[in-house]
């Protein structure tokens, strides 16, 4: 029963990705510059997520010499790292007009502070690599 619930919620928060305009059936209109600021936080997730796919596209192209598992590993950790920011953007956007709309606190996320130490770990590995020279 919770897991239908659940699933349900999560169905009903993704058709909101889809039509944004079904946010404003709920509460009152917020100022206008906390919904601008909102979605520049959301344009600024978009753009880490790029960077991300980016970062992985680097590794597979300037890193031929690097063992191919770890090549392809570091690859496919910056991909889907990449992929889930776009998802995460959409679904923080949403649920932080919401929040405004209703009067709510803003929700909070432990994801910046997953994203920050994976990143970390994976820039400290390849700087590793380098170092030994695994990357020449």
């Amino acid at each position: 029963m919770i897991l239908t619930e659940g699933l349900r919620s999560a169905r009903a928060a993704v058709r909101l990705w889809f039509s944004p305009a079904r946010v404003r059936e709920e509460g009152t209109t917020p100022d206008y510059r906390f919904s601008l600021a909102n979605e520049r936080t959301f344009l600024a997730w978009l753009r880490t997520g790029l960077a991300l796919i980016g970062g992985g596209f680097a590794v597979d192209q300037f890193l031929p010499r690097l063992h191919q598992g770890l090549r392809v590993t570091c690859t496919v950790v910056l991909l889907v790292g990449g992929a889930l920011c776009a998802l995460r953007a959409v679904n923080h956007w949403v649920r932080c007009e919401r929040a405004m709309r209703r009067g709510e606190d803003l929700p909070v996320s432990r994801f910046p502070t997953a994203l920050a130490l994976s990143v970390g770990v994976l820039a400290v590995a390849v700087v590793v690599l380098v170092l030994l020279g695994r990357t020449t």
